[in-house]
């Protein structure tokens, strides 16, 4: 992997947290979306660590550049 000009050769925490942000971002609003329709709350809190969960890995994949290889 070649570095260009200005790039770091540390993980990128920002286009990480730039491409996960969404996915999270529609999940909490599932969740808010479950919570207002009146549907118990434990079964809305349910869906929350599967998604915190692939929140983290996806966070993990762009940071860490696991990517770059496979594509």
């Amino acid at each position: 992997m070649s570095l260009s000009q200005g790039e770091e050769s540390t993980p990128n925490r920002r286009r990480a947290l730039l491409a996960v942000t969404p996915f999270l971002m529609l999940g909490l609003a599932d969740v808010l979306l479950l919570l207002f329709w009146g549907i118990e709350p434990l079964w809305a809190f349910a869906i929350l660590p599967p998604i915190l969960f692939s929140t983290v890995l996806a966070w993990l994949a762009f940071s860490t550049d696991f990517l770059d290889d496979r594509t």
